[in-house]
């Protein structure tokens, strides 16, 4: 008799889940993500539903890595970058409820040391401001210097004094991962623990998070652990991991879907979990508070208005509630986290290639199913968007090809172009002849180099060793039969500005 009523309350809880579910979630999603993870070139995804105190959903979709039989479960490993960014600003709202810091503390208290480009700003600056990017610097201002390179986190800190800004403090939103890196190390400061280590024992811990790992390093070594993919710049592959432990506040947790529940289900209910208390709710309402505007705009695309980011975390309009989210972006990665306490709903979503909108159209296609948004194929809509880019990007590369095809020589011998070059913000770089064109060795990306091939009009083709950095032109400015400098890319993923080396052995 037992077996059957068990049996019976499985059936009943299944028809009733079922029976309070969306019928996009409990008939279509399967399909929807299948097919986008198609369209997308997504090797794997990982996807996690959190409803009404529960977590409904929890599974893996596709593979590890692309050409492997190694399939993604709810257990699987992703890098999730800038997801970290909230368990900073947790943690700095707990110290701050605690007496350990103000939030309004300044800077400069903990690190007397510390600049900013101006000065009036050095004087105002305080630990809030660093944790919602309105320094005034440009998005991704300065992280071709300090994302995946040597520069410990002491020197990541003292190079902002170089950031020139472009927009005007407490004002403009720029997002800023070095100011995290920053605020992550006054922890230290106050509690005598380091960063990774107090989040660890103040939150990981308490959420029984034990598949999750504040460092990057090691990441390829841990089991179930998905690889990194991109398409940009040429065909899927798979490409290094990102070591990012210098910016680690700002970037280098590692996740899987499962632990992330447990965070989400807490900031569903208000700092507790299975009815104990984690943080207080005063403590999870600071993380949320607006501190920046980044957008007052209505969306032509989604039923939005405002955006506004806390201290880690962004929030908006969604469909007449209020959604938190964020989004974490690391070579060979993106991920999300999102949730809607007003409705008890939270989602993450976790894949391994990088170059790809599905995981953020997935995520507005769950929120449109439970908040009864009129159905629009959210990923079809960015595919096609996305495609035209795509379409761009090819053209580019096969222009730059043809380009270098034409075999012209440079004006000068490439011993000419050869030596050392400097730039104030980064360091120094070294360009060695090889063959027909040059190698490029970065002094703080002992992981990458570059090659350069002769173009025309003293420009070289640019190409890094690890293809998600890119393919570029490089040109040379020159002073007769003197090189001065040369100007080189990134990809946007990691900073939008070019950077200027000046020849220092002339």
């Amino acid at each position: 008799m037992r077996p059957l009523l068990l049996l019976f309350s499985l059936l009943l809880s299944s028809c009733l889940l079922r029976a309070q579910s969306p019928a996009f979630i409990t008939d279509s999603l399967d399909r929807y993500i299948g097919r986008g993870m198609a369209d997308w070139q997504i090797p794997g995804l990982a996807i996690a539903i959190v409803k009404d105190g529960k977590v409904i959903l929890s599974k893996g979709f596709g593979v590890r890595e692309a050409g492997k039989n190694e399939p993604v479960d709810e257990n699987t490993l992703f890098l999730i970058a800038s997801n970290t960014k909230l368990f900073t600003g947790t943690a700095l709202a707990k110290l701050d409820e605690d007496k350990k810091l103000s939030l309004n503390d300044k800077v400069t208290k903990f690190f007397p040391d510390y600049r900013l480009y101006d000065p009036t700003s050095t004087a105002l600056v305080t630990v809030r401001d660093l944790l919602c990017h309105r320094l005034g610097t440009k998005t991704f201002q300065g992280d071709f210097t300090f994302w995946n390179t040597n520069l410990p986190r002491a020197e990541v800190i003292r190079r902002m004094r170089l950031l020139k800004p472009t927009g005007q403090f407490r004002q403009d939103y720029g997002y800023c991962n070095s100011a995290f890196v920053t605020a992550g190390e006054i922890i230290p400061k106050v509690t005598g623990q380091s960063w990774e280590a107090y989040i660890e024992t103040n939150l990981l811990k308490p959420l029984g998070m034990t598949n999750t790992y504040m460092l990057t390093a090691g990441a390829e070594n841990r089991p179930n652990m998905a690889r990194p993919h991109t398409n940009s710049f040429g065909a899927l592959r798979r490409i290094p991991y990102d070591v990012v432990d210098n910016l680690g506040p700002a970037g280098s947790m590692v996740s899987s879907v499962k632990d992330l529940s447990q965070w989400l289900m807490m900031q569903l209910d208000s700092g507790r979990l299975n009815g104990q208390r984690i943080l207080p709710w005063s403590v999870v309402q600071r993380t949320r508070d607006a501190n920046t505007i980044v957008g007052s705009r209505k969306s032509t695309v989604l039923p939005r208005h405002f955006q506004t980011y806390g201290l880690g975390v962004l929030s908006a309009d969604y469909a007449g509630r209020q959604i938190f989210w964020h989004t974490g972006g690391a070579f060979g990665f993106v991920t999300n986290t999102c949730f809607v306490p007003e409705e008890k709903l939270a989602i993450t979503i976790l894949t391994n290639n990088d170059n790809q909108s599905f995981f953020e159209a997935l995520r507005y296609q769950i929120l449109d199913a439970y908040l009864g948004v009129p159905y629009t194929n959210r990923s079809n809509f960015f595919l096609k968007q996305a495609r035209v880019g795509m379409v761009e990007e090819q053209a580019t590369l096969k222009a730059l090809a043809d380009r270098v095809a034409k075999g012209n020589k440079p004006p000068m011998p490439l011993t000419a172009f050869a030596g050392t070059y400097r730039n104030e913000l980064y360091g120094s770089i070294t360009l060695k002849p090889a063959g027909t064109g040059l190698d490029v060795l970065f002094e703080h990306h002992p992981r990458m180099t570059a090659r350069l091939e002769y173009m025309d009009d003293n420009t070289f083709r640019l190409t890094y060793s690890n293809q998600a950095f890119g393919v570029f032109p490089a040109r040379f400015t020159l002073d007769g039969t003197t090189v001065k400098s040369v100007e080189i890319k990134a990809s946007d993923f990691v900073e939008y500005d070019p950077y200027v080396f000046t020849k220092v052995d002339r």
